[in-house]
């Protein structure tokens, strides 16, 4: 079955299109026993009843007091999930008025970075709207919403965490108290569907001094990484593409997200495929798993001047993917084979974007003075992903006993499943030899630091000391145990603080492969 057909699009659209007008349980706050009448009467929402209205963002005390009053027995629960580095609440919203019948379940989360609002905005409308009418929530929808991730960062009006940290990039080590509470809410709910939002700068100093800016006001991609099943994959770009006519409709410049600089002669490519985003890292637990970022003019002198237009591109999003029964029927199915699937024979572990055949294509942008819409030609437009190095699948890993203490959190946090050896076990191991860290950018491949070059060891019987932790691959989170162990990867651990003391060049890796 196809995502939808053009008249399904259009049929869905006019049936479910909204209203302008883990380790420690969740608390559910704000008031549970309001009638429908008293609801519909003391729920006050700081924004405007268009939200294509919206001029400002809303900040963090305004969010707490609306979702607070948006509570509701039988349809609308929240919760706080965990507190920020500064002690503000993490929220989720859980929307759900088919009770047990709703068994397509949906995270969509916002605001991991402090300064990217639009996607936070528009799910706080989404709650409204079905606070006011319950029936625009298919029965069969299990919804979740954490439109806040950092809401330190929020309140600072930066892209950082209160302790300086990049939410978006601790999908790997989830040191950051509020990346473990998504985890901890993705692991507990397990959606087929889930959605990161985020936005990016169409001012950029790049496009601004060739008198452009990028063209899109709101993208989307797909989960990429190799472990992820390819029927994952290949769905989630069908409902990349297949957002177009709607945007289209509502006027919105829309198209798949990309990062890169401006054509003809800049790189332009799908977002990364390496597994320390929410994206990724939702897609290995088994979701279809998205990123929307909207275009926000950050030179501009009011950035928020077209807030509505951003939010409105969001929900039309956020309704796409929830398509009609078929589509989610057809997703839940396919999200539950990837968690039985079994692990693939090889380990993609070095990976990046080319054009095969040098294939022509062109890159819309807008001309700042003028507002018109440029087609750029350029064969720079990478969007086919390259394995060049692979490596065969391990039963378990083996991490040294010296070494244990610093891997102890990041399995937990993780929810793996491990084992601490208690006495010596013989077994037929891989080293895994450093060679070297990577320092600099790569131009060529357009790759950050901390790259790990690495040497494998001949397999050989050895003796494990007692204290090692044995991490099997034979548990529900396999694929995250590779993405976050896997010592052969070209991104790993050994990049970040507190490891890269583990990472001598010319020494073996703490963490063994075995077989």
């Amino acid at each position: 079955m196809s995502f939808h057909s053009h008249a399904s699009f259009l049929r869905s659209l006019r049936q479910i299109v909204f209203s302008t007008c883990g380790s420690r349980l969740p608390r559910v706050v704000g008031p549970l026993a309001l009638s429908a009448v008293s609801f519909a009467a003391g729920l006050k929402a700081p924004f405007p009843a268009d939200h294509r209205a919206m001029r400002k963002t809303v900040p963090y005390e305004q969010m707490s007091a609306f979702l607070e009053s948006a509570a509701r027995p039988g349809l609308i629960t929240v919760t706080e999930e965990g507190r920020s580095t500064q002690g503000r609440k993490v929220y989720l919203v859980h929307l759900n008025r088919g009770g047990a019948k709703a068994r397509f379940k949906v995270l969509y989360y916002a605001q991991q970075h402090g300064d990217e609002v639009a996607g936070k905005d528009a799910q706080l409308t989404l709650i409204r709207d079905i606070a006011e009418r319950p029936e625009l929530l298919p029965e069969d929808v299990d919804l979740y919403l954490m439109p806040m991730v950092n809401p330190d960062g929020a309140e600072a009006h930066q892209r950082f965490n209160g302790a300086g940290a990049d939410l978006n990039r601790d999908h790997l080590l989830l040191a950051q108290p509020e990346t473990q509470a998504l985890h901890r809410v993705a692991r507990r709910i397990r959606p087929h569907l889930a959605v990161d939002s985020h936005e990016f700068g169409r001012d950029g100093e790049d496009y601004t001094k060739r008198g452009w800016e990028a063209w899109p006001i709101i993208t989307m991609d797909a989960c990429n990484h190799p472990l992820i099943p390819e029927y994952l994959k290949s769905a989630a770009l069908e409902a990349v593409g297949a957002a177009a006519p709607l945007q289209q409709k509502a006027g919105h410049a829309y198209r798949r997200y990309a990062v890169g600089g401006p054509p003809p002669d800049e790189e332009i490519r799908p977002s990364t495929s390496e597994v320390d985003d929410g994206r990724n890292g939702m897609g290995t637990l088994g979701a279809l798993s998205f990123i929307i970022e909207s275009g926000v003019r950050h030179r501009s002198a009011d950035p928020q001047a077209d807030l509505g237009e951003r939010v409105d591109g969001y929900r039309i999003l956020y309704r796409h993917l929830l398509g009609d029964r078929p589509w989610r029927e057809r997703i839940r199915r396919l999200a539950e084979r990837a968690r039985r699937e079994p692990l693939p024979p090889f380990i993609a572990t070095n990976t990046f974007w080319a054009n095969l055949g040098g294939k022509a294509s062109s890159v819309k942008v807008r001309e700042a003075a003028t507002g018109r819409t440029l087609e750029v030609p350029t064969a720079n437009a990478m969007t086919d992903l390259v394995v060049k190095q692979s490596v065969a699948t391990p039963k378990a890993y083996a991490i040294d006993a010296a070494a244990a203490k610093r891997f102890l959190p990041v399995l937990q946090a993780q929810g793996l499943s491990f084992e601490t050896l208690a006495a010596p076990r013989r077994v037929r191991i891989e080293r895994v030899k450093l060679l070297r860290l990577e320092e600099p950018y790569d131009e060529l491949y357009q790759r950050y630091k901390d790259r790990q070059i690495v040497e494998r060891q001949p397999q050989a019987e050895a003796e494990l000391p007692a204290g090692t932790l044995i991490v099997s691959l034979d548990q529900d989170l396999s694929r995250r145990a590779i993405q976050v162990l896997e010592p052969c990867l070209l991104y790993g651990l050994y990049g970040y603080p507190g490891f890269r003391v583990l990472a001598q060049p010319g020494a073996d890796l703490p963490v063994s492969r075995l077989f």
